[in-house]
């Protein structure tokens, strides 16, 4: 198999990464050129370019950032055309293609299952093909599930016909970690705050789709919970830690909000804060009004925006994992310990220094994109709303405080290549974009210095 692998690689112009990234790219621009169809519009005329580039990224890259109302500008053909992208971006438009070869019956080479254990986020190619069947039989009867759930809603609200439509696109937007919504006029899903149905319902879609097929396969395949890979269990208890401690915090912080949930009931405020605390994570819908939330509201949305979901998911962010393994290196170091320790197991330095490498070029997207949306955007826009709309796009989470539909030109450029970025990765671009360098260079070890720290 190796033989194989290197041979593909010298006969191949790109690279699994540069397909990966590029493969995106392409979806993005068909996805674009559809949304720019008069037929896409209630208006029937021709949508500006640069808003149906940013719409289609947002879709493919599952963030929900919009410069247009998803629910009044798009005809039924538009919504589609986004629903789609979104369930391309959610699943990897290499297991979208899997698909299709499926139905064709067609057999996978070996440099299409290259680019899917790329996209896959795994390290073997072993049972790759079976797992990404296992992937589109999951999700599609996840989805499906829900789409039940909400049509208990809103057939009731809406009609048989345009009640099956929107359970099935929240549905597919809900698990995918998309963020985009039918109700009209960038409400989202706050007129439903105190629908337990819906609220928990897309919760839990976003909870399943955020932790990761991975683990679900573990999960399914596993009859002792003791007996998860230490992976699994990383995501799941710092799944549990961060929904359960953001929602409390939440509450804290918003229950005497006159502007979002003081009004409500105790279980009106219960479902709000824990949707609030799940929904970052990075999902992009919200059931309470984003700009009135209080400061220090605003500023756990960031952080838990930021972490995102976990690996091999359709969430975004750094992932959990990374924040655990980055974590524990620091509590290792505190402790005098070499290695890095998480359940008595001993993490590889490789991955230590992944996950340090992912944080920081994170932070610097999050930083420039910050700073660049400073200059570019109007001048009387607080700083905070360029903050929040940086890591949102980066962690493509579609949670804005309004800046979006009010971005400039070059703000909705930046804005778009951000959630690309935040989407494909930010290391899988820098390796894509690199150019394989052969030589010694590997091999040569410089004399040890030191330098002052701290």
């Amino acid at each position: 198999m190796e033989f194989d692998i290197k041979n593909l690689k010298k006969k191949n112009k790109y690279t699994p990464v540069q397909i990966l990234a590029l493969g995106f790219a392409i979806v993005i621009l068909i996805g674009a050129i559809l949304l720019s169809l008069p037929i896409a519009s209630q208006s029937g005329k021709i949508t500006p370019f640069i808003d149906c580039i940013f719409t289609s990224t947002s879709a493919v890259c599952v963030t929900g950032l919009v410069t247009l109302d998803t629910g009044t500008y798009w005809t039924y053909f538009g919504k589609t055309v986004i629903m789609l992208l979104i369930e391309t971006g959610g699943l990897g438009f290499m297991s979208v293609g899997t698909l299709v070869f499926f139905f064709l019956g067609k057999r996978i080479s070996l440099k299409e299952r290259l680019v899917m254990r790329e996209a896959m986020n795994v390290n073997s190619l072993q049972g790759l093909v079976k797992m990404v069947k296992y992937v589109l039989i999951f999700t599609f009867s996840v989805e499906g599930i829900g789409a039940v759930l909400f049509a208990t809603q809103f057939i009731p609200q809406f009609g048989i016909a345009k009640g099956i439509y929107y359970s099935v696109f929240h549905s597919v937007s809900a698990f995918c970690n998309a963020g985009f919504d039918l109700m009209g006029n960038f409400k989202s899903l706050t007129a439903y705050a105190n629908n337990s149905v819906v609220i928990l319902t897309v919760s839990a879609l976003i909870v399943i789709g955020g932790l990761g097929f991975f683990v679900w396969v573990e999960i399914y395949n596993c009859s002792e919970f003791k007996k998860l890979s230490l992976h699994s269990t990383i995501v799941i208890y710092s799944t549990i830690i961060l929904i359960v401690g953001g929602a409390i915090l939440m509450y804290i912080f918003e229950m005497n909000n006159p502007t979002t949930m003081r009004g409500m009931s105790v279980k009106g405020k219960i479902l709000s804060s824990i949707f609030a605390s799940v929904s970052p994570r990075t999902a992009g819908f919200n059931s309470i009004p984003l700009d009135k939330m209080t400061t220090a509201g605003n500023f756990l949305t960031i952080i838990l925006m930021f972490i995102g979901g976990s690996p091999g998911s359709t969430a975004g962010g750094i992932k959990t994992a990374t924040v655990v393994v980055l974590f524990m290196t620091v509590m290792s170091v505190v402790h005098g310990r070499e290695d890095t320790e998480i359940f008595k197991k001993r993490i590889k330095k490789e991955l230590v220094y992944k996950a340090l490498v992912i944080t920081v070029l994170g932070l610097m997207i999050v930083i420039v994109v910050t700073m660049v949306l400073s200059i570019t955007e109007p001048s009387n826009i607080p700083f905070e709303y360029f903050l929040y709309e940086a890591t949102s796009a980066f962690a493509t989470v579609g949670l804005t405080l309004g800046l979006t539909t009010k971005l400039t030109f070059v703000g909705k450029i930046i804005i778009t290549l951000t959630m690309y970025a935040g989407r494909v990765g930010p290391l899988t671009i820098i390796l894509a974009l690199a150019r394989n360098k052969k030589g010694k260079s590997g091999t040569i070890r410089y004399p040890e210095d030191k330098i002052l720290i701290g």
